[in-house]
């Protein structure tokens, strides 16, 4: 048995009290969602209903914005790929003072708040004479979204062995072609890193899209405008299906993820066996057909 030790206990207090901080209002939120109450509480519970799923199924303005948010979300991974990809490729080949400039350059859209980035964009297009709109949100995005995707395409080609590249020039192969057998299908787990990124950045933001959406909006805008009406528990319910969509998608990633690894497991035991057998010079074993 353990002995008594009050830094182990501290840890331990503090960690439970964590995560009932974190994990209480989403307890809230989905009560509410469930609660047949006008007023988006567990407190007094009323009784259990499904109601305002019902309500938010009907509702076509909340449809229209999911179905911006999915437009708008796809446009902005369409462009920050390519462009934090072609900007990570440009910090990597650079290997003067000038890379600590460019890096600093590219990644300053992050830091930037996104309602300076969004009057910004509505100004410069103004001036422009390019009306508010989607097309405007995507452009206000990408602009700082690029920088994520450059971020995780420069961390992965911080892991390509540069070898490979001058033995297949030596060999006779053009840039291009070490562009497109090498150097891409190194990048492949970092453009579906970067995408995914992308795609929730876009979906989630509200700070850029709410200057130059214009007519139009998303989710996040029309969440907003509905709080600015009186809340009411069908934005729980909502809420609570997202958040049910995130958790299922995290459980079947991370069961996809363990059968993966014990496939792999698997092959490399039989493939150790193999080569052991091989080496003792013993018949291997086969089943009878």
């Amino acid at each position: 048995m353990r002995p008594f030790s009050l830094g182990r206990l501290i840890i331990t207090a503090y960690m439970v009290l964590f995560i009932v901080y974190l994990l209480a209002p989403l307890v809230v939120m989905g009560g509410a969602a469930v609660n047949n109450s006008r007023f988006p509480s567990i407190y007094p519970w009323v009784g259990l209903t499904g109601r305002w799923f019902g309500e938010l199924w009907s509702d076509q303005q909340m449809w229209r914005a999911l179905l911006n948010t999915v437009l708008v979300a796809v446009a902005v991974v369409v462009l920050s790929v390519p462009i934090g990809t072609a900007a990570a490729l440009l910090i990597n080949s650079v290997q003067s003072r000038m890379r600590s400039t460019l890096y600093g350059l590219m990644v300053a859209p992050i830091l930037t708040p996104g309602a300076v980035i969004g009057i910004s964009t509505i100004l410069f297009w103004n001036k422009l004479s390019v009306p508010a709109g989607l097309h405007l949100s995507v452009l206000g995005q990408s602009s700082f979204i690029s920088a994520y995707a450059m971020l995780l395409v420069l961390a992965r080609l911080q892991s390509l062995d540069a070898s490979l590249e001058e033995a297949a020039l030596d060999l006779g192969a053009s840039h291009a072609q070490v562009m497109r057998r090498i150097v891409v299908p190194h990048l492949y787990p970092a453009f579906g890193a970067a995408a995914v990124i992308a795609f929730f950045q876009s979906v989630e933001n509200f700070n850029v899209t709410l200057f130059t959406g214009g007519n139009s909006s998303t989710l996040t805008v029309y969440v907003f405008s509905q709080v600015r009406a009186g809340i009411t528990p069908k934005i729980n319910a909502l809420a609570l299906i997202m958040v049910l969509i995130t958790v299922v998608g995290v459980i079947l990633y991370e069961v996809k993820r363990r059968q993966s690894e014990r496939r792999l497991k698997v092959e490399q035991e039989d493939t150790l066996e193999d080569d052991v057998i091989e080496g003792l010079g013993l018949p291997q074993l086969t089943s009878p057909a």
